[in-house]
């Protein structure tokens, strides 16, 4: 059986991986791992998320902590939760995208820091299977009400630099998005898709990153009048776009847009991930800001965030991260910044994105492999020691006209590259080149 603990979270099928006796116990480790007083947890809309919340109150009280309770709300709202209301720790109860029967947990310390596999989940994990939680306390904790959507709302409002209105088609896939966009009513005004609570994902899998799942925001848009249109995951801390013709916006293409949002402000810092286009650099010194390059994961890059005090993030899985969200994600930002654009230019969103289209990607290609992974990056090493090579994450080289990433999967026999070229035929030659070398 595969564990449920992860690289980034915790993660399984309810009642068969994930249990509220497991839960419980998961409960008691966090807080003998972190030893926090003040912990929010947040949940999203499956069914079995409420049980869930029940099990682990008890295993969070009994070890003595305080659970601010702030009901069902998007991952970003638990980070922005973590930040505001003095917590030291929190908990998303969430499975992401993951289909009904999954659910899990995302864990931070105080201000939204992610707990991760290497900082943390690993430890947790290790105190379950032993049982070796601390004591419980004489006094449990408290269970308290608290609501941020409110205040989340002024937050984001903000950030609002909207001369004429945007009207926005909006795929909620029934999921946490419903709240998520609460933050930008009376900013932003839409018409939906799929917007009654139902974590049994009815309609399509909340997963914007399965070009599948937008076709009806695409034939939304194409049959309306909108700016653009949105597409949330299950607990909406990724979203996807269309333009104003219902075609798909690449999501390093949103980076650099928004990039260009934030630098309108302010200059500063801002992180892209290493798989996203050579444009994306650009557009950021193009604006006035500092690019810096980050490895894959919202661990690392929330990390490198901080040591930088980067003002913005944003990464081909379409992450979306904000210094002004205590480094997390924000949908709600993310589609203002595209709103703010929009709004302030005389030409539509897919006219604003055309510039921006000026190499040639072959997306990201994983590929089941036989042979050790390891060996296979040994080999590109070599194939390409004539380039700029440097290991960030996985082996990625430069040359003048092209550039590569090959990465492993943490969890699986897979091989991932993401390559792009100044032409289409070189990047398919150079695409098939890497690929019969990972795959031989």
């Amino acid at each position: 059986m595969a564990s449920i603990y992860k690289a980034y979270d915790i993660r399984g099928i309810y009642g068969k991986d994930l249990t509220e006796e497991t839960t419980y116990a998961i409960g008691r480790a966090f807080v003998t791992f972190t030893d926090c007083k003040k912990v929010v947890v947040a949940r999203d809309i499956r069914p079995h998320s409420e049980p869930l919340f029940t099990a682990l109150a008890k295993g969070l009280t009994e070890q003595g902590a305080n659970v601010i309770d702030i009901g069902y709300g998007s991952t970003p709202m638990s980070y922005f939760a973590n930040g505001t209301l003095g917590a030291d720790a929190s908990i998303m109860i969430t499975a992401s995208h993951n289909p009904a029967e999954w659910n899990g947990f995302k864990l931070c310390r105080a201000q939204a820091v992610p707990i991760s596999g290497a900082t943390g989940i690993k430890e947790i994990e290790r105190i379950v299977n032993e049982g070796s939680f601390a004591p419980k306390a004489a006094t449990p904790g408290t269970i308290s009400k608290a609501d941020v959507q409110e205040a989340y709302g002024r937050h984001v409002a903000q950030f609002a630099q909207l001369p004429k209105p945007v009207h926005l088609a909006i795929d909620f896939a029934n999921g946490m998005g419903i709240w998520e966009v609460k933050a930008l009513q009376g900013v932003l005004t839409w018409d939906g898709l799929y917007e009654d609570p139902d974590g049994r994902f009815p309609n399509h899998e909340a997963n914007p990153l399965n070009h599948a799942t937008l076709a009806d925001l695409q034939a939304k848009v194409r049959a309306g009048k909108y700016a653009f249109g949105v597409a949330y995951d299950g607990d909406a801390d990724r979203a996807g776009f269309v333009d104003e013709r219902g075609e798909i916006v690449p999501m390093d293409l949103v980076t650099a847009l928004i990039a260009q949002d934030v630098l309108s402000k302010r200059k500063g810092v801002i992180f892209y991930d290493l798989r996203s286009s050579w444009v994306v650099k650009e557009a950021i010194e193009a604006a006035g800001g500092t690019p810096m390059m980050s490895r894959v994961g919202h661990a690392f890059i929330k990390q490198q965030m901080r040591e930088n005090d980067a003002l913005f993030a944003g990464e081909l899985s379409g992450h979306y991260y904000f210094k002004d969200n205590f480094y997390a994600e924000s949908s709600a930002l993310a589609i203002l910044s595209l709103a703010n654009i929009v709004s302030k230019s005389d030409r539509p969103l897919s006219e604003l994105i055309a510039p921006l289209r000026k190499y040639f990607a072959s997306g990201e290609i994983n590929s089941k492999v036989t042979r050790d992974p390891k060996a296979i990056l040994d080999e590109l090493r070599t194939t390409y020691a004539d380039g700029h090579l440097f290991e960030l994450d996985g082996v990625s080289v430069e040359y003048a006209d092209w550039w590569f990433n090959v990465r492993c999967s943490n969890t699986e026999p897979l091989v991932r590259l993401n390559l792009e070229a100044r032409n289409a035929e070189l990047m398919a030659e150079k695409r098939d080149e890497i690929l019969a070398l990972i795959r031989k």
